[in-house]
């Protein structure tokens, strides 16, 4: 956990506290917390941020801009007199905030990744909780296609159990060619519709086991 003000940054339940009260932030603005907070001893560039929130994807600066005013809003911050995060104006930004206390770093390691989504070339890894799958930039997995609404739909992982739930979307969601009209559970080797985009999803066997996996 790392705290700075009356703030706690916990990866490990990827929750963000004031002064012990659970404050909401968007999966993605915290991750770009986390990654800001980590890196305080230097500035980090627009570049290095988005590829660290949106691998192998290309997203528009205006995303990021989005987020970091997100959390600013959800700080008490401002772009004009920052106490937490400074803008480097053509470069990128970098926090200034006091880190007061920081400890069980080891224990923030993340755990080994147990489901993926596939989708084309690409493996998304999914995280334990709610993952959003749609176009806005604000989601666990983004997918930036026709047809696909800014959030489309929710897969949620909890311990050995994967639903799918469809959020309202225009398109619809579809696992195994029917329309997910509740939470639907999911199985290795599922092929998830969202409009005209199909994706897999995948339990990778565990390390070391000689199991094929299903196609």
């Amino acid at each position: 956990m790392i705290r700075f003000d009356g703030f706690t940054l916990d990866s490990r339940t990827r929750r963000l506290l004031s002064d012990g009260t659970e404050i909401h932030l968007a999966p993605k603005s915290f991750e770009l917390l986390m990654q800001l907070v980590e890196g305080r001893s230097r500035a980090i560039s627009k570049e290095e941020l988005q590829q660290a929130l949106w691998p192998s994807s290309y997203v528009q600066e205006t995303n990021l801009a989005s987020l970091v005013a997100e959390i600013r809003r959800t700080l008490g911050d401002s772009a004009e007199h920052p106490r937490y995060i400074r803008t480097l104006h053509r470069f990128g930004y970098r926090f200034v905030g006091t880190v007061l206390e920081e400890h069980d770093r080891e224990e923030a390691v993340k755990p080994p990744v147990k489901y993926w989504l596939v989708w084309d070339a690409r493996q998304i890894a999914l995280t334990e909780g709610e993952n959003i799958v749609g176009r806005a930039p604000d989601v666990e997995v983004w997918i930036d296609a026709a047809g696909v609404s800014r959030h489309h739909a929710r897969i949620r992982l909890e311990g050995e159990m994967a639903t799918l739930e469809d959020l309202g979307s225009k398109n619809g969601t579809y696992v195994r060619g029917q329309r997910v009209s509740r939470a639907a559970a999911l199985a290795d080797g599922d092929q998830i519709r969202l409009g005209s985009v199909v994706v897999t999803f995948r339990i990778p066997p565990p390390v070391g086991s000689t199991e094929t996996a299903r196609a």
